[in-house]
């Protein structure tokens, strides 16, 4: 006789990004016992799933494998099969946008589930102790689709945050030369031969993507696949990363569904959002595509804007400086915004031009949008490997503080009026290259550019606080004056966000 425990527990919504492991305790435990005289039968585990849920993660376990017992597994909804891994995966989730392969996606009805456990071999004295471990609406699959980081360390990771693929507007040519909708694989092939770390595929107010994306990440092991979507609205693009489950993208002017609910929107559920091509060409030329919502957006909801999008490069500093004007403390990262995976004839693919570069503590989901969040971030513009730019400040008054203590470029320093600022930019593979300082946007005569002729040195220069807001970043040029590398700003005496 199988004896079968179900006992409910407490959902603990902790997630800690460094073990990045199935922490929470599960909502319901499924167990009992496989007698030798059950080999090779069939027999069901059912179990509740309440109304609201949108996803199921089911952890499995027995005792005998030493001794040959094999447990294969599978499950059905109440009205349908929804998919058996045999005895290949001890772990699944299934939710209305993805699933694990071997797994369907699709709705989550509440009722009666079932896992369908097969004994395909126990021998006649054996025993064995299944246990099955359920969770709802994992915080940590609704983020990611790798169950552990790819990297540890901290470092500056590259990547792109912004591609499309077949599940919209993507496209490239087929094996006959025909144009078609072109499958995700190849656009995560072409960033892994590319070097990146990471990247986002944020094809146009849809989650199909996101099936595959799961069934890629394993293999993909050393590019982290981060869930992102490009909220298309009438009025302007937006990106959004970190979550997988359905956000409404409907601008509707008329009921108060507007770009500031769909940001609180996913701010709530963890992820961040960040505004595409601002300054793009809008009406028939790009429909949507500039920013120019009918009602006032509160820009603190979002993280992020795209101050460089596309293999043409187009920047939206201004419109980015117009933000850090109001104090809105907003990152500057950038995304290609590709549309064909493959390379094309005589040239190279645009994935990862420009290339968003993330200091994180390891390469997970979770580390590198809090990489974001903080600012830590800079923009190659020119797709490479090693280029690097970083700034730091301190203020050298007397009794200013900790005077070994220098701000990280994303922070914010509090300075009196008249102190002296120390500032140092740190290059990587910068050669023959000029420093141009940007103090609220602008170049000034007070502010000179700092020439680098080595390209792997730190630049040193100061500047006398009035006690006023301002932000400080800087751009890195070529010895033509072409824009390398754009930094994130130093914040000088913010005090709203």
């Amino acid at each position: 006789m199988i004896r079968i425990a179900l006992c409910a527990v407490l959902t603990l919504l902790s997630f800690h990004a460094a073990a990045f492991a199935q922490s929470t305790s599960p909502d319901l435990v499924l167990q009992g016992k496989v007698a030798g005289a059950q080999n090779k039968t069939y027999f069901e585990v059912p179990f509740d799933v309440p109304p609201g849920v949108h996803r199921i993660s089911v952890d499995f376990s027995y005792t005998g494998k030493d001794h040959k017992t094999t447990l294969d597994l599978g499950i059905a909804d109440p009205e349908r099969f929804r998919g058996n891994s045999g005895g290949n995966k001890s772990h699944f989730t299934i939710s209305e946008t993805d699933a694990t392969p071997s797994y369907l996606p699709g709705a989550i009805p509440a009722g009666k589930w079932r896992l369908l456990i097969s004994v395909p071999n126990i021998r006649p004295a054996e025993e064995s102790e299944y246990r099955a471990e359920v969770r709802f609406d994992s915080k940590l699959e609704d983020a990611s689709f790798a169950s552990a980081p790819l990297a540890v360390g901290t470092r500056w990771y590259r990547g792109d945050l912004h591609m499309h693929t077949a599940n919209s507007d993507g496209s490239c040519a087929s094996q006959s030369g025909k144009r078609v909708p072109c499958p995700l694989f190849l656009t995560a092939q072409a960033a892994a031969s590319r070097g990146l770390d990471f990247i986002a595929i944020t094809d146009h107010n849809t989650e199909s993507h996101y099936d595959s994306m799961r069934e890629l990440q394993p293999w993909f092991d050393r590019l982290l696949l981060i869930p992102g979507r490009e909220v298309t609205t009438f009025w302007g693009h937006f990106n959004i990363f970190g979550i997988t489950d359905y956000v409404d993208y409907r601008v509707v002017t008329h009921d108060g569904r507007n770009a500031n609910a769909i940001a609180r929107d996913v701010r709530g559920r963890g992820g961040i959002a960040s505004v595409n091509h601002a300054d793009a060409p809008g009406g028939e030329v790009c429909m949507g595509c500039a920013w120019e919502p009918p009602e006032p957006v509160d820009m603190t909801l979002f993280t992020g804007v795209e101050a460089i999008n596309g293999g043409n490069l187009l920047s939206s500093a201004d419109f980015w400086d117009r933000q850090l004007a109001k104090g809105i403390r907003l990152t500057a990262i950038g995304g290609s915004d590709n549309h064909n995976a493959l390379i094309p004839a005589g040239g190279p693919s645009a994935i990862g031009r420009p290339t968003t570069v993330v200091e994180a503590n390891e390469l997970s989901v979770a580390a590198i949008l809090e990489g974001i969040r903080r600012g830590r971030v800079f923009v190659d513009l020119t797709s490479s490997r090693d280029k690097q730019v970083d700034i730091e400040a301190r203020d050298t008054a007397s009794g200013s503080g900790d005077p070994d203590k220098w701000t990280a470029m994303g922070d914010a320093l509090k300075t009196a009026s008249g102190n002296s600022i120390s500032f140092r930019v740190h290059l990587a593979a910068c050669p023959h290259a000029q420093v141009h300082l940007l103090l609220d946007g602008h170049e000034s005569a007070g502010l000179p550019p700092l020439p680098a002729p080595v390209g792997n040195e730190t630049l040193t220069f100061s500047w006398t606080s009035d006690g006023g807001y301002h932000w400080l970043r800087c751009e890195v040029r070529d010895k033509n004056g072409g824009l390398m590398l754009l930094s994130n700003p130093i914040y000088i005496n913010l005090t709203s966000r």
